[in-house]
């Protein structure tokens, strides 16, 4: 039942309210619905089933392993509630028949439902929150220590009042527990409570709505079993990929410090076991129950098999309490190394931390040995499958600067898969290793074949596997760990193989053009994803993406530099290995020398043909529309095709400027022969920032970086929408089906790197800050090269102080001023 909501309160700070967001990422309930509290919680207030699925991806709590949404304990997955619970790496792989054809797709799988727990009193309707007669209700996540509260009251049909307290977490410490508390409270009467506790094995994977004519039955029943008197076992396999997942759970019932349990009963039926629990409700005393859950698959390391080790675990487990006490000691490590605070902009540290901690929850140090990517909407739904894109680009800056070793095992994922990728290239006819634009189990390409438009019904072919500038973002973050981390070991034993590969590739997809006495990439995606052909061929690809054609050569130069800095044995032994002949680096040599890059107006164009396409009426698609993020779908069901048109889904030349500083692109540029004159970076973000429909939640992330050096203001804008993309839902439902993982992490970026200018290059740390003055101190905690750092950032001076160690000093350069700094020493530069 739906309770009256305060109404939702817009994100401040500057002391002040924020820049709107850009007028493209604006829709009608694009405002923030936590309620304001303090930096460490959010709060959501009333129950509104139309926002559950919100909600639920919002306060999903996870550790890396796995991670559960926020549901309603107990309500089943349908149309208002979907208690998904996920695991890192486990997917399946089913056929259907869509659209005349049979097409098959592998999904993250939507593992069996531990929180089922529910009540009734004195023999009455089991409690439902969509039947209830609420009287108040919230929602509080607490950032500090990743546990998710639920309070409400509510009044049965005997006028009498129930208060309802529960707490729930996925142990960061112990990565295969999750445990839940429940506390009933009878206010003005007493009476027979009876409980029910379970898990749900009948789940299948149907949250998103596009997906519904796909297959999505995962699981098979293998066996459940009770585990003594207070614990029961369900084991499920998937059914293609033949993955065992075991769960147990204990339930016990307590008043005070006092078992409460009268009498308990197995239930059992299909896929589901669990038990009744009988217990008094006496007037103003709680009853609590305590429900902990261990959770093993057959992809974890050092166990006999998954169900054996559930039940092992789950009675060496302590109370509930115990558990979270070792799993906020846990999280307090974490904070200590994600440490940022924005002095004064109480609202918008909220949203940072929010955005940290469910970065966290999806790849921790539970990650590192469980040979798993980076899933662009986390462990929190199933948008894209659940599958492994590009979203590292904006995820491995962050951990790079503070658990460096969480990179290097995603991108070991990558590595792990360069067979894979090879054998994609030779059967594509090219040389080397070519990474699948979507990527899930084992590393072929996962990108469906046809896609759903929803506004029009209809369903079309996918042409995404064209975006082949994946290859460039495993080079670029293979070069940029390096960089951070000085990690020759990874350089010399995976990184290099890595880039040699990469190379051979991009060489191989490019091809010589005598009459332009250059060498051209044909019949290619660029990151925009609107333009898949030109118009009256629509699916072949575009050529001479710039964004791709430049990056090409950025990875040829990267691996030169790589195999050069490698001792010269590991150099020697790894050529001999992969075959690098010296006429193979010399045609390297060669391409980045003559890559084409077109220009049109004085600017960079976003593909050759680009000047020729039509302008499209903005302002009238605009008011018929409202929102036009998605002007695809929107021309697509108009009978017409947005090849036809200027206009970009997301940032696709600008990433150049985005991932490469001014002067790193003015040397490539000098390198090709092109005259990159000062005013063509601004008059270029200009020109395709008029011609961007925002339909990515990464858009607003690399505009405000773009627009930070000479648009302050409005980079600033852009900082607000990216902030407010999930919180706010600014595409208008698509957080309930997962959060925008690469647009959370770019947050902290944001901070980290674009708003401080802070660079990891040539062995040095680099600061370059433009962070405007009214936003008061910031201050971030990283690492660099084993250096744990503090940075404080005001609008006059930069501080940078090293903690103590035995490590050598590092050289840090600010704006010309260069200076060692030496384990706890502290640096100051005036600005």
């Amino acid at each position: 039942m739906r309770t009256s909501d305060p109404q939702p309160r817009p994100l401040h700070f500057l002391r002040g309210p924020l820049p709107r967001p850009h007028r493209r990422f604006r829709r009608a309930a694009a405002r923030v619905t936590v309620e304001p509290d303090d930096a460490w919680t959010v709060r959501y207030r009333g129950y509104d089933p139309d926002e559950e699925g919100r909600r639920e991806a919002l306060c999903t709590v996870g550790n890396g392993y796995l991670a559960t949404r926020g549901a309603a304990p107990e309500c089943p997955g349908g149309a208002v509630h979907y208690p998904g619970t996920y695991a890192a790496g486990i997917y399946n792989r089913l056929s259907s028949a869509v659209a005349g054809e049979v097409v098959e797709n592998e999904s993250l799988v939507n593992l069996p439902n531990w929180l089922v727990l529910t009540f009734r009193i004195d023999g009455g309707a089991w409690f439902d929150v969509d039947a209830a007669d609420l009287v108040d209700y919230e929602q509080c996540l607490d950032l500090r220590r990743a546990v998710l509260t639920r309070r409400f009251r509510f009044r049965d049909e005997r006028g009498r009042t129930t208060a309802v307290s529960q707490r729930r977490f996925v142990d960061m410490r112990f990565e295969h527990a999750c445990a839940l508390e429940t506390t009933i409270t009878a206010e003005d009467y007493s009476g027979s409570l009876e409980i029910r506790s379970g898990i749900d094995g009948a789940v299948s994977n149907s949250l998103v709505d596009r997906y519904r004519e796909l297959g999505g039955q995962h699981l098979d029943l293998v066996r459940t079993a009770a585990l003594g008197e207070d614990s029961v076992l369900l084991e499920v396999r998937t059914n293609q990929s033949g993955i065992e997942v075991a769960m147990a759970a204990r339930t016990r019932v307590r008043c005070g410090g006092t078992p409460a349990g009268r009498e308990r009963r197995l239930v059992e039926r299909e896929a589901w076991i669990g038990q009744d629990i009988t217990a008094e409700l006496v007037s103003g005393r709680a009853v609590t129950v305590e429900k902990v859950v261990t959770v093993f698959t057959g992809r974890d390391r050092a166990i006999s098999e998954p169900a054996v080790e559930a039940a092992r675990w789950l009675p060496r487990l302590g109370c509930f309490e115990a558990l979270l006490d070792e799993h906020v000691l846990a999280w307090a490590g974490l904070w200590r190394r994600f440490h940022v605070a924005m002095e004064g902009q109480e609202e918008a540290q909220r949203v940072v931390r929010l955005h940290i901690l469910h970065l966290v929850q999806t790849v921790s140090s539970n990650t590192v040995d469980l040979d798993v990517g980076v899933p662009s909407r986390g462990l929190h739904g199933e948008a894209y499958r659940g599958h492994v894109l590009w979203d590292e680009l904006f995820v491995f800056p962050v951990l790079n600067l503070r658990i460096p070793g969480v990179t290097r095992s995603l991108l070991r994922y990558r590595y792990r898969r360069l067979p894979e990728a090879r054998q994609a290239a030779r059967e594509a006819g090219y040389d080397g290793a070519m990474y699948p634009w979507q990527s899930g189990s084992d590393g072929r390409e996962e990108s469906q074949r046809v896609h759903l438009n929803p506004r029009s019904g209809h369903w079309l072919p996918d042409p995404t596997w064209r975006e082949r500038h994946i290859g460039i973002a495993v080079a670029y973050n293979t070069w940029q760990y390096y960089q951070a981390t000085g990690d020759r070991e990874f350089l010399t034993n995976y990184g290099t193989e890595m880039l040699v590969e990469l190379s051979r590739f991009w060489a191989s997809l490019a091809t010589y053009d005598p009459v332009r006495d250059r060498y051209v990439i044909r019949g290619v995606m660029g990151p925009d994803e609107f333009h898949s052909g030109y118009p009256g061929a629509e699916s072949g690809g575009i050529d001479n993406n710039a964004y791709t054609n430049v990056m090409a050569v950025w990875v040829l130069l990267r691996t030169a530099e790589a195999l050069e800095s490698l001792p010269r044995q590991a150099r020697r032994e790894l050529t001999d290995t992969l075959r690098v002949r010296p006429e193979e680096v010399r045609r390297w040599e060669e391409i980045s020398a003559r890559m084409f890059v077109p220009f049109h107006d004085g600017v960079i164009s976003q593909f050759e043909g680009y000047e020729k396409l039509e302008e499209l009426d903005w302002d009238a698609y605009g008011e018929r529309y409202g929102n036009i993020q998605r002007l695809d779908r929107i021309l697509e069901a108009e009978g017409d095709s947005v090849n036809r048109y200027k206009a970009s889904k997301q940032a696709d030349v600008l990433m150049l400027f985005y991932l490469l500083s001014a002067d790193e692109l003015r040397e490539l540029f000098d390198r090709l022969g092109y005259e990159l004159d000062p005013g063509a970076i601004p008059r270029t973000i200009d020109y395709y920032l008029a011609r961007t429909s925002h339909g990515s939640t990464l858009s607003a992330v690399v505009h405000a970086w773009v627009l930070a050096r000479a648009h302050r203001q409005r980079a600033l804008e852009f900082f607000v929408s990216a902030l407010e993309s999930d919180v706010a839902d600014i595409q208008g439902g698509t957080t309930r089906e997962g959060i925008h993982l690469a647009a959370m992490a770019g947050t902290v970026d944001l901070l980290q790197r674009c708003f401080s200018g802070l660079e990891t290059r040539g062995d040095q740390l680099v600061l370059n800050p433009y962070w405007p003055e009214p936003l008061g101190m910031l201050e971030i905690s990283l690492r660099y090269r084993e250096h744990p750092l503090k940075l404080r950032i005001s609008g006059h001076r930069v501080d940078v102080a090293a903690g103590a160690g035995m490590h050598r000093p590092i050289r840090v350069t600010c704006r010309g001023q260069e200076c060692l700094l030496e384990p706890g020493a502290t640096v100051r530069f005036p600005l």
